[in-house]
């Protein structure tokens, strides 16, 4: 996850002059930018790092967060959740459970049955309790 947000960070020193304070750009370009270039680094792989901890997710959201108020050049009184809205723009617990739905309904519907077992959770007993990419559905 550590990872992720330095991949994000990097982008984002890159792309400063483009959705920085001080661009000329519009929003709504602002925005375009945003999700085509920067969203698809930290979604990439979700399926696999989804499973993580809340902890660890809200590494993701943060920096989510901190490339909302760039592009808005917001002030300290918006709140987050009013950014995602006017933005238009999903947190990333919705987004990794959009893709978890997707990805479910993929594999049920597969033509091979060995995809099919994927998801077979009968199999209760778990270590050190870590989740399988099945109870992204069921984030907490």
């Amino acid at each position: 996850m550590k990872q992720k947000a330095k991949q994000i960070k990097q982008i984002i020193y890159k792309l400063y002059w483009l959705i920085g304070k001080h661009s000329k750009l519009s929003l709504s370009y602002k925005r375009r930018v945003y999700i085509t270039i920067i969203k698809p680094i930290w979604t990439y792989g979700i399926q696999l790092w989804g499973c993580t901890k809340r902890s660890n997710r809200l590494i993701i959201q943060k920096s989510q967060n901190k490339i909302l108020r760039l592009i808005t050049n917001a002030y300290r009184y918006v709140t987050n959740e009013e950014l995602h809205e006017d933005l238009n723009i999903k947190q990333v617990d919705e987004v990794i459970l959009e893709h978890a739905i997707k990805h479910e309904t993929r594999l049920q519907h597969h033509p091979n049955t060995e995809a099919i077992l994927l998801m077979d959770s009968s199999n209760k007993i778990r270590r050190l309790q870590r989740s399988k990419p099945q109870d992204l559905t069921t984030l907490d």
